[in-house]
């Protein structure tokens, strides 16, 4: 068999939709005979129904060869790990042979083959005889069986390449992972039915193509013909309001259940609309994965995705980079999703070469691009869901767009086109972007970006809708950034949002990495731990960017007045009627009332109940939730959809200005006791004497605090080039100079800390008091020299013996991390976590676990209160323990606990891919003051 063909297969039968019918069907899925070999040069006597494979392993389909100990997986971002020399393919191509025995049912006459994946070329026989073979690994492939079966035993075998001319089709950021992936099935059913479903004007209308008749009972609609259309009351499908109608297709041989959808998408002066609504994209891409089976994904996880995006406020899915499993679909139908369908195609490796033979321009490819075109459309038509097709991703431009954009529109001139790669958009009805900076999408939101050479194609690119198909990207800690990006996808029309790279980090369950990336394998090739960019870890555990991002989407916004809260409604096509609103009245984080708001369905403006006087010696605090006031088929009564706070009184002089008064004096002397200085009116305490640093806290050993600058790069830091510009300046190896160590009223201790080779230092006084059986500790930085670049972080770094801190009980936001420019789901109260808890296991291990805006926190073996407020990370191991680790078990407590107490973090940002952080999170070398008082607990 020629690997090295253009043609996208042979003895297929047409593409037809996917669809639920009474016709017989074998589920071959299953148990099935392997063999793999290193070359494609092996016999194809295997085929024949007589050959003996007692000698072959066995191995589950559907699944990839390389997760069951043959060979082994791989992962590339934008490289190929072959060379780029289209069509031609290596001579070491891995070849997976499968055999699997089925007997047919008595009486059986008829039927096809279908796979619904196979990766990447697979050649089909049957009893012996050869039926074809095809390409398109992510797309179904039908063979007429009739004519081959037999009654009782019959013989399916499948001869699987991992490497062909298609490969270079398929070059998507994920794992290369071969293998009969998705289900295989023999079934009678011929069924093929386009049912077109508008809506407009409050009413629906119906039609349809193919053959027999339609009917939707609970519309009256009985043995609708095909052509013929009816214009009815409906209700119509949102993805807020996913309505969906049985339907029953009645043929001659067989009857085919489908689930209608009344909707219509439009683009009106620049604005995407759905059912004459502007529509606004809250999306994710998300990529078919498991960390045990990789793409091959059960029914049950792809409903966890689906709730989970629900939950989480997500209303629309780009299926990255490929068609899903159909069942995908049928689930975003019935739980309500706007889906952009992407076609199996990605030439990005060709990038790297200039685009030099760049299939998407390559006539020879121009079969191939068509027919993957035409299966995703053909399988999936019928989907309500899905509002938009997609031509590809990262695949350039060239002269197949249009013949894949062409055939699309006649073929269905429902649905909008986009594709990402051409910034002209000559074949597209959207303007698509990945990775746009805040300022040019506010550019493009106002119409005034760049133009391009043609003045047709910028005046036709100018009246499209645009969207960041990709955008923060969710790549370890972070992304930073979102709240500014929604801000103007929702001041502007012409801005319909976007979709955040990625749903889930591809994370394959690894016996010594617990997760594996790039590399772990031995890949000579690879993109280290690139694939680790999901807003979920890979168990699905949800990240703190889930989190965040649920806050950033919520359709419910809340505005503080005196004694009111405005409610605003910011659902597209729901009002509030299912939700119910709660307030609670929080003084230091301890509730003191609680009441039930009445919302109109509409929003508006709600009177607050009276709260309780203001109380010098409290922060109070009053939130606001909407949570569902009923049962949802994608989660329970009492979820909460969104929240808001309000402050309503704080403690009299607490602020940032109470920093500048001058130190209270000590309430008792300070007694020198041979090295040490302690302190009488604080028992168990004491510093050293030689350098005045705190060595006892009551009663408990430390070492520090002093002044700390380094953080644990996280992946935007490394990839944004920061973590390289900070190791160049050494702020990962400073020294600490002690100039002066004064006792008098107050100790003392100036100290110089600087890195070496440069002529970049901090000026650091720290300044210790003592009062109320309390340490409290005045912190006065000033840099010296031209610190060009922001600082990671600006802080305190103490450590305790291991034990002395357990658990962590503090009043500040929480429960989660939260950074400059992340934690908008962080909220004032107060929280506990345990030591553990405490940490975001982040797969390839970086700076996590930060508390913000701490006004205490009891420790355990002591409680520290900021002046003004502070950050706060416990850790059983060092920030410089996180830095060597690469993966989650390279990190084994030591033995001391490590505190943070920081005035200040630099950003997070999304540059791992996009912009760093945005300048108002840049944080820079300064003159600050920074006070913590020390109590027993």
């Amino acid at each position: 068999m020629d690997l090295e063909t253009f043609s996208p297969g042979s003895g297929l039968l047409e593409p037809r939709a996917a669809l639920r019918s009474d016709a017989p069907a074998l589920d071959l899925n299953g148990t099935w005979r392997f063999r793999l070999s290193p070359t494609a040069n092996v016999p194809d006597d295997f085929a024949q129904p007589a050959f003996d494979d007692a000698g072959w392993d066995e191995l589950p389909v559907p699944s990839h060869w390389n997760l069951h100990g043959h060979g082994a997986p791989a992962y590339t971002n934008v490289d190929f790990p072959i060379p780029v020399d289209p069509p031609r393919v290596p001579d070491e191509n891995p070849t997976g042979d499968y055999r699997r025995v089925f007997d047919l049912p008595e009486g059986w006459t008829g039927g096809r083959l279908r796979f619904e994946g196979a990766d990447s070329f697979a050649r089909v026989w049957l009893n012996g005889h050869e039926l074809g073979f095809w390409t398109g690994s992510r797309l179904p492939a039908e063979f007429d069986a009739g004519p081959y079966l037999r009654p009782g035993r019959n013989v399916l075998a499948v001869r699987v390449h991992q490497w062909s001319a298609a490969s270079y089709l398929e070059d998507q950021d994920m794992w290369w992972l071969p293998g009969i992936f998705r289900d295989v099935t023999l079934t009678r059913s011929t069924a093929d039915v386009f049912v077109r479903a508008s809506y407009a004007d409050g009413r629906g209308t119906l039609s349809f193509e193919g053959s027999g008749t339609l009917s939707v009972p609970e519309l009256g609609v009985a043995d609708l013909a095909p052509g013929a259309e009816v214009t009815l009351e409906a209700e119509p499908w949102t993805a807020e309001t996913p309505r969906l109608y049985d339907a029953v297709l009645t043929l001659p041989e067989e009857t085919v259940r489908l689930r209608v959808g009344f909707r219509t998408v439009s683009i009106v002066d620049g604005v995407l609309l759905a059912n004459g609504r502007p529509l606004l994209f809250k999306g994710v891409n998300r990529h078919e994965f498991h960390p045990e089976s990789g793409r091959a994904v059960t029914y049950e996880t792809m409903r966890e995705d689906v709730l989970l995006m629900k939950r989480h406020n997500v209303n629309a899915v780009r299926t990255s980079h490929y068609p899903p499993h159909p069942d995908f679909l049928d689930l975003c139908d019935e739980l309500g999703l706007w889906v952009i369908d992407e076609c199996d195609l990605e030439t990005h490796g060709f990038g790297m070469i200039g685009w030099r033979g760049n299939p998407t321009d390559d006539p020879r490819y121009a079969g191939a691009l068509l027919d993957r075109m035409r299966r995703m459309v053909e399988r999936d038509k019928n989907h309500p869901s899905i509002i938009m097709w997609s031509l590809g991703n990262e695949a350039g431009v060239g002269r197949n767009l249009a013949v894949m954009s062409d055939w699309t529109r006649e073929r269905d001139p429902s649905r909008p086109i986009h594709y990402e790669g051409d910034r002209s958009c000559a074949h597209t009805d959207v303007y698509s972007r990945m990775y746009a900076s805040h300022a040019e999408v506010e550019l493009i939101g106002r119409q005034e970006e760049a133009p391009l050479d043609d003045p047709e194609l910028d005046a036709r690119r100018r009246g499209m809708p645009f969207m960041q198909c990709e955008y923060a990207h969710a790549m370890g800690n972070g992304p930073g950034g979102l709240a500014e990006y929604q801000e103007l996808f929702e001041k502007y029309p012409r801005l319909a949002g976007g979709f955040i790279w990625e749903w889930i980090d591809h994370g394959l369950a690894h016996p010594e990495y617990e997760y594996a990336y790039g590399g772990d394998y031995g890949e000579p090739v690879h993109d280290s731990n690139f694939v680790i960019d999901g807003l979920v870890f890979p168990d699905r555990t949800p990240s703190p960017g889930l989190i965040d991002l649920k806050k950033v989407y919520e359709p419910v916004r809340f505005e503080f007045g005196d004694g009111v809260v405005h409610v605003v409604n910011g659902h597209g096509f729901a009002d509030l009627s299912h939700l119910e609103f709660l307030a609670t009245v929080e003084a230091d984080g301890e509730t003191v009332a609680e009441h039930r708001l009445t919302v109109p369905a509409e929003g508006g403006e709600v009177k607050l109940p009276a709260a309780p006087g203001p109380d010098s010696g409290s922060e109070v605090w009053l939130t606001v939730r909407a949570v569902l006031a009923a049962d949802q088929p994608w989660a329970g009564a009492g979820h909460e959809v969104a929240w808001g706070q309000a402050l309503l009184s704080q403690p009299a002089g607490e602020t940032v200005e109470a920093v500048e008064g001058a130190p209270a004096a000590w309430s008792a002397g300070l007694v020198r006791d041979g090295g040490e200085i302690s302190v009488g009116s604080v028992g168990g305490s004491a510093f050293d004497l030689e350098t005045g640093r705190l060595v006892r806290l009551f009663g408990v050993e430390v070492e520090g605090p002093r002044l700390g600058l380094w953080r644990a790069p996280t992946d935007n830091d490394t990839y944004g080039g920061l973590a390289g510009k900070w190791r160049g300046i050494g702020l990962h190896r400073l020294t600490h100079r002690v100039d002066e160590v004064e006792i008098g009223d107050a100790l003392t201790v100036r100290t110089r800390v600087a890195p070496a080779a440069t002529d970049l230092g901090l000026r650091a006084t720290y300044t210790w008091t003592a009062s109320d059986g309390g340490l409290e500790l005045t912190l006065d930085v000033e840099p010296e020299g031209d610190w060009a670049d922001p600082i990671p972080r600006l802080g305190l770094d103490m450590t305790l013996p291991a034990g002395a801190v357990e658990h962590v009980t503090w009043f500040g936001r929480g429960p989660g991390e939260a950074y400059p420019d992340t934690g908008m789901a962080a909220r004032v109260g107060r929280w506990r976590a345990s030591l553990d808890e405490l940490q975001t296991p982040y797969v390839f291990p970086q700076e996590n676990g930060h508390r913000a805006d701490v006004r205490w926190a009891d420790l355990g073996a002591f409680t520290v209160r900021g002046f003004p407020a502070f950050g706060l990370t416990a850790r059983p191991w060092s920030a410089f323990d996180l830095d060597r680790a690469r993966h989650r078990p390279d990190l084994v407590p030591g033995g001391r606990v490590h505190l943070g107490l920081d005035l200040a973090q630099q950003g997070i940002g999304t540059a791992t891919c996009g912009p760093g952080a945005l300048p108002a999170y840049d944080l820079r070398a300064g003159r600050v003051t920074f006070r913590l008082r020390f109590e027993p607990s």
